[in-house]
């Protein structure tokens, strides 16, 4: 690797794109904690935080003393203290590191080699070398000493010179810093440190030149095994935090906690075996939870109509009481029906039917009494292609939203407040109990998701594929019946077309979403304009400007991982129709520990950054 400060790197350069890319996996690797959003890392010397006498380069991480001749026929260059000059690092170090390192490479003692490094608070005198006013720490090559807040230094460690690396430690758990020589460490410098401080450096004489690695390359100390260390100890005093008598009871609260999550997210056979085992309670009956998993099943499918007409069936009156996610799931139906995998497309490769028949299209409301045969209800199937439901001009509807059902409801169970602006949230009142139960027994291994979770675009832990509640498409369908497929249209020559290459099909997705811009104008009338549904309705319909949509600016909606939030979302609809938690309490318990820990990082708690939840979660 090239010697740090070998030579400046112009932005955009290939060689400073890999750089600072091998900078950023460096900086989340060590403070993984740290949000730089809120609080960035020091990453390199401030152009606006320095003396006069400093001079910088290489990006700002080589520090060098620049003569100055006035000074020079006054002082005497390096003979007197007001010739020393500091600068300070472009940001504090944030608390959230738990532990913070950075490293100086001395490339030349100049001439007599008075150089500190260190740390200072915001407002610290840069006309002095770190250490010698108050708030300002530094540990100095000349003498070996070290400065704290006093221009009177203490023996600490060795001097240092020209090709020396000196490394400075700061502990934001015990307030503490150390510094370290060519890889070794020299034991703690300072201790009851405030916060906020700056990676500051200090030099006096000609000549002197430092560069600073913030992160930039591999560092020769191994801060990386230190950290480990404190890791381990804020592990084990987690681990032996003092339950006592409670310890029973705390059990049973764990265990409920499981058991619900286990039913929320369709885990029908394990949460009865769990249930059984521990002796909990489930809320809800084993046909419900199965007809919810049948629903999740159908949306991860890609067959979003069906699941819609699955709703209305089993839960009539939540899709008209929750107009933002029945929204969210037209314009998914929409992107399925250009992904070829809706029944109202997948029905024309099979048959044909009538050009004047669509069913569930967002104007018309499917009847009830339609069966499903996925669903635990009666009924025979229906003549018709897509979703088991009849023409819609035989089935009167008197929805208040267009494709939502009216018979099960009156107009005035609609709310009057819905929050129409937060379009990604799902509004939703009491419902009744479902309606349809079924006779038609399903085995629990055909009928159980046991699947994993997925983290919905951030680094894939624990913790995120517990909190985000969303289901990882491809395994949830591993193994499912030929009831619900696996949610990819089939195309014989092995590319994918438009709704699977059939004119019907075709046309028939242009009608839906003449449909679909009609619901949308309805739902403006009635609660005003909705930016984010206008952008979710664009981005659907830009699908069609694309002849390979699966390739293009917006075609990383056809990807089926992005059905998995809508399904989450209707899931959780479904249970709060029911008085049931819309988020398990182990989820919510998670994410309050989360937010916590987060809380912590905000008042400068460093022990924060080792006891994060997704550590002990494997």
């Amino acid at each position: 690797m090239a010697e740090l400060g070998a030579g400046s790197l112009l932005p955009g350069d290939p060689a400073s794109n890999d750089q600072e890319q091998e900078l950023n996996e460096r900086l989340k690797r060590l403070y993984p904690a740290v949000n730089e959003e809120e609080t960035p890392l020091p990453r390199s010397w401030s152009p606006k935080d320095k003396y006069s006498y400093i001079g910088l380069s290489q990006n700002n991480l080589r520090v060098h003393y620049k003569a100055c001749k006035i000074a020079s026929l006054t002082t005497g260059h390096g003979k007197n203290h007001k010739d020393a000059a500091s600068v300070r690092a472009t940001h504090p170090i944030p608390a959230a590191c738990g532990i913070y390192y950075f490293e100086v490479k001395i490339v030349s003692k100049g001439r007599d080699g008075y150089m500190g490094i260190g740390l200072s608070a915001q407002g610290v005198n840069m006309n002095r070398l770190p250490g010698w006013d108050k708030h300002s720490y530094g540990y100095h090559g000349d003498d070996g000493h070290s400065f704290c807040s006093s221009g009177t230094g203490q023996p600490y460690g060795p001097t240092f010179t020209t090709g020396d690396v000196i490394g400075c430690c700061v502990n934001l758990i015990n307030n503490t810093c150390f510094y370290t020589k060519n890889g070794h460490s020299l034991g703690v410098a300072f201790t009851d440190l405030p916060p906020n401080l700056y990676p500051t450096v200090g030099l006096q004489t000609p000549g002197e030149i430092v560069d600073a690695n913030f992160g930039q390359q591999p560092f020769v100390f191994d801060i990386e095994d230190y950290m480990s260390e404190w890791r381990a100890k804020i592990h084990s005093m987690i681990a032996r935090f003092p339950i006592g008598e409670r310890l029973g009871e705390w059990q049973t609260v764990l265990q409920n906690m499981v058991s619900s999550y286990l039913v929320h997210h369709g885990y029908c056979a394990t949460a009865m075996a769990f249930a059984r085992a521990t002796e909990t309670m489930i809320q809800e009956d084993q046909t419900s939870i199965k007809n919810r998993q049948r629903i999740q099943k159908l949306v991860l499918a890609g067959r979003v109509g069906e699941a819609i007409e699955a709703t209305q069936q089993l839960y009539p009156g939540l899709l008209e009481r929750n107009p933002n996610l029945l929204f969210m799931l037209k314009c998914r139906q929409f992107v399925e029906m250009v992904n070829g995998t809706d029944s109202e497309v997948r029905c024309f490769s099979v048959r044909s039917k009538p050009q004047d028949s669509y069913p569930d299209s967002p104007s018309l409301s499917p009847r009830h009494g339609a069966s499903n045969p996925h669903l635990h209800s009666t009924g025979a199937d229906s003549p018709t292609c897509s979703n088991g439901v009849t023409p819609s001009n035989k089935s009167k509807s008197h929805s208040k939203y267009p494709g939502a059902s009216s018979t099960s409801s009156s107009p005035s169970s609609s709310p009057s407040s819905v929050n129409y602006s937060e379009s990604n949230s799902t509004d939703s009142t009491k419902s009744q109990p479902h309606s349809a139960t079924s006779n038609q027994e399903t085995s629990d291994s055909e009928m159980e998701i046991e699947a994993e979770h997925y983290s919905n675009g951030v680094t894939e832990s624990s913790s995120t594929r517990i909190m985000n509640g969303t289901y990882k498409h491809q395994e949830i369908l591993q193994g499912e019946d030929n009831g619900v497929g696996n949610g990819v249209a089939e195309d014989s020559c092995g590319s994918r077309q438009l709704c699977g290459g059939n004119q019907a099909a075709t046309e028939r997705m242009i009608q839906f979403g003449r449909e679909l811009q009609a619901l949308n104008e309805q739902l403006s009338r009635q609660y005003g304009k909705n930016a984010t549904h206008k952008k979710m309705l664009q981005d659907a319909f830009s699908l069609l400007a694309y002849s390979d949509p699966w390739n293009c600016p917006v075609g990383q909606q056809l990807d089926p991982t992005q059905r998995e939030a809508i399904c989450s979302a209707l899931n959780s609809a479904i249970l709060e129709s029911q008085n049931l938690p819309k988020q398990p309490p182990l989820m919510l318990a998670l994410g309050q520990a989360t937010e916590c820990v987060q809380l912590m990082a905000r008042v400068r708690s460093g022990s924060c950054s080792f006891a994060r939840v997704d550590n002990f979660l494997h």
